[in-house]
């Protein structure tokens, strides 16, 4: 659906042609989304707690007459992941900040009633039988407990020493059950003295996370990462466990139905629902929404199985095997500006990614349109007339055509998730793509895709113990900067970002510097005249000669995740609050729109260049800009 963008783009994209460089023109929200992560089940409601947005909002979903009739804000929360309910009352634990709410949902009050400070993340919540609230945070990877009777928070510290996530969480009336990452542990906890033990089965230990876990009648549910292995254990004896093997690489949510003796589960990247018949020991497929489903949730409610999918509730009635499913933006959840990810144009059109989506800026027509996208495009590079997604999770590359939706098109493997940065090489008909390995790996990757003939290679470790932060192309060599973070969850092994020349014809790497002594990111690289520019996050610009393989200049500019973009013989960059302009050849940085104060969602700061050159696009707050060269 076409929405009216503000204030006449299309004329002010024309009147801009003549207005003075470093003209600002507004072009409304960047990128709007109804995208909800958690989620709870309360008398025949649903629950749903948005992400990316601001403010987090809760949206009461009436399964029977199929609108959100209610909506809740919270004060405080970049999203929420974590739900519970105590009763009638609905417990929201928020990231950035990592707060806890109470929502009374008979009536319209929002009390905020915990903290888990220093973490900025409540990852899981779960209440126990006699009416306790118990958390999983992030990056303390801590287990708290809070007490709606007395309000008192008990902190049961660290789940496992040095390990960041507890991702999942569980509790009897006796023990709680950590599902920890990144490297992967399930951790039982004695309710009353904090004891801790290990139960995940030694043969499991080499996986990512417990990333999500279900308890019904002394059977732990728990699902593991990135192997999409479920494991049923009897909480009685921990040593005595099924193993349920999927064909995806991650159980993203799991439901026990008792009466049945089956259990459901969502699994990724094929978006599939799933049964597993405990009785016969046959694991069956249900359906599959659409490719890449993401299910959040899964709850029986007689013979109906319900999940939260994205920004839709579907349902799947276990007697005629149909699966219906309702838009929860068409029920009464509107979108809203959301933390973009990535921008890039074409020319005609400026496309901005974010949660399960692409927002497609028809500059000509004035209408911005929603384009649905089972990932997070972290990179997007136009080639001939499309759009190329690499896409978080698992590292997909997806097409996109103007008029067209994302079709999947190659994965990259070799254990990446994170696309950082992609260029294109018209001359070697390359592109190439850098990345980051999965949670708890170390090693990223440089990838070669040709789009004309779908071949793909790709080469892990060429910067050892790094990420492939970000990426260049000229004349048949890659140059490929580096990070010395690599997978979520892990300690750096190396303290400097490297630079390395990467030769096209031989595949191999034909150098590696160290071009700023100190920083441990090279954020953004660009190829101009006989150097390679690149930044770095402390700050620094330097001038690589490839010929000579050594830095020839620097200076400096603010530091952060910044960006930077050619345009003829200028490259311009930005950190998000302004816009500088760099001459190449002399090294020297001037101002030259100030004030943008971008708000994105992580990687660096958002800018691409018209490709005739007459405009740059950037984020002003969370609105699309247009600003005059």
């Amino acid at each position: 659906m076409a929405l009216a963008l503000p204030a006449g783009p299309a004329a002010a994209e024309t009147a801009g042609l003549t207005s003075p460089p470093g003209t600002v023109t507004d072009l409304g929200p960047a990128s709007e989304v109804t995208s909800v992560n958690g989620a709870e089940l309360i008398d025949g409601t649903v629950y749903t707690a948005t992400g990316g947005v601001s403010p987090t909002i809760v949206g009461a979903y009436d399964l029977d007459k199929q609108v959100v009739d209610r909506r809740y804000a919270l004060p405080t929360g970049g999203g929420a992941w974590a739900t519970a309910a105590v009763g009638t009352d609905l417990y929201v634990g928020t990231y950035t900040p990592g707060d806890l709410y109470r929502i009374d949902t008979t009536s319209t009050t929002v009390t905020k009633v915990a903290s888990v400070a220093p973490d900025s993340f409540i990852w899981a919540l779960v209440a126990s039988p006699d009416g306790k609230l118990y958390g999983g945070t992030y990056p303390g990877g801590r287990v708290v407990e809070y007490d709606p009777a007395t309000g008192v928070l008990r902190d049961y510290g660290a789940a496992v020493p040095g390990e960041q996530y507890v991702r999942s969480i569980a509790v009897d009336a006796t023990t709680i059950y950590a599902g920890v990452g990144s490297h992967a542990h399930l951790i039982a906890i004695d309710r009353a003295t904090g004891a801790k033990r290990e139960i995940l089965p030694a043969a499991y230990a080499d996986r990512t996370f417990v990333a999500t876990l279900a308890l019904e009648n002394g059977i732990l549910a728990a699902g593991l990462s990135a192997t999409g292995t479920m494991l049923l254990i009897d909480t009685a004896d921990p040593t005595r466990y099924e193993v349920v093997q999927t064909a995806d690489n991650y159980v993203t949510a799991i439901a026990i139905d008792p009466a049945r003796n089956d259990v459901y589960l969502g699994t990724r990247p094929s978006g599939t629902l799933r049964k597993y018949d405990r009785d016969t020991g046959e694991l069956s497929t249900l359906a599959i929404p659409y490719d890449g489903a993401s299910f959040g949730r899964l709850f029986v409610t007689g013979d109906q199985l319900r999940g939260v999918v994205t920004n839709t509730i579907v349902t799947y009635d276990l007697t005629t095997g149909e699966l219906s499913g309702v838009d929860l933006t068409q029920a009464g959840m509107p979108p809203a500006p959301e933390l973009a990810m990535a921008v890039t144009t074409d020319g005609p059109r400026v496309y901005v990614s974010g949660k399960a989506g692409v927002q497609v800026h028809d500059l000509v027509a004035g209408t911005s349109e929603r384009r649905f996208l089972p990932g997070e495009a972290k990179a997007m590079t136009p080639i001939g007339g499309d759009v190329w997604l690499s896409v978080y999770t698992l590292a997909y590359l997806f097409k996109l055509a103007p008029d067209g939706d994302p079709v999947r098109m190659a994965t990259i493997g070799h254990d990446q998730t994170r696309p950082l940065d992609a260029d294109y090489s018209p001359a070697d008909k390359l592109l190439v793509v850098g990345t980051e390995p999965e949670y708890g790996r170390y090693g990223g990757a440089v990838a070669f895709y040709d789009p004309r003939t779908g071949a793909l290679d790709a080469y892990r470790d060429v910067l050892p113990d790094q990420s492939v932060r970000s990426v260049a192309v000229k004349h048949g060599t890659a140059y490929l900067g580096g990070s010395i973070n690599n997978g979520f969850g892990t300690t750096p092994r190396t303290t400097e970002a490297h630079l390395a020349g990467f030769d096209l014809a031989t595949r191999t790497k034909t150098w590696d510097i160290v071009p700023v002594p100190g920083a441990g990111q090279i954020v953004s690289l660009v190829t101009t005249g006989n150097r390679v520019v690149g930044l770095t996050e402390t700050g620094v610009l330097f001038a690589v000669d490839p010929a000579r393989r050594a830095v020839v200049a620097t200076t400096t500019v603010a530091p952060g995740q910044g960006r930077m973009v050619q345009v003829g013989s200028v490259v311009y960059g930005t950190t998000g609050k302004d816009i500088w302009r760099l001459d190449p050849a002399t090294m020297t940085v001037a101002a030259f729109v100030t004030g943008l104060n971008a708000q994105w969602y992580g990687g660096s700061a958002l800018l691409a260049a018209a490709p005739d050159g007459t405009a740059l696009y950037a984020l002003r707050g969370r609105n699309l800009v247009r600003v005059q060269l």
